[in-house]
């Protein structure tokens, strides 16, 4: 991830709404609409996730200090600080 990217990531996590929500763009519209999509809670361990749902079809290398990693499934991302979860985030 890059340096200018990282500000635009964490301010999206801070104004995401609830987990079960998904921001989407249409035309340069932002729109939040519920999501169905099962995701991990903030706070669950890399452990607690990979037991829960599998493992990751890709999991990204660390960036960054405090280290950030992203694990992605077929339908949603997860971001971790150290080992916990961050965000989840529905992809699909």
């Amino acid at each position: 991830m890059s340096s200018r990217a990282a500000p635009w990531l964490v301010a999206g996590m801070l104004l995401s709404g609830a987990a079960a929500a998904e921001t989407l763009v249409v035309d340069g519209q932002v729109a939040v609409r519920q999501s169905s999509v099962e995701r991990p809670s903030r706070g669950a361990t890399m452990t607690a996730v990979e037991q829960r749902f599998g493992a990751p079809a890709s999991k990204h290398a660390a960036v960054g200090r405090p280290p950030i990693t992203r694990w992605d499934y077929a339908r949603f991302s997860v971001f971790f600080e150290n080992d916990r979860v961050i965000h989840a985030v529905a992809t699909g």
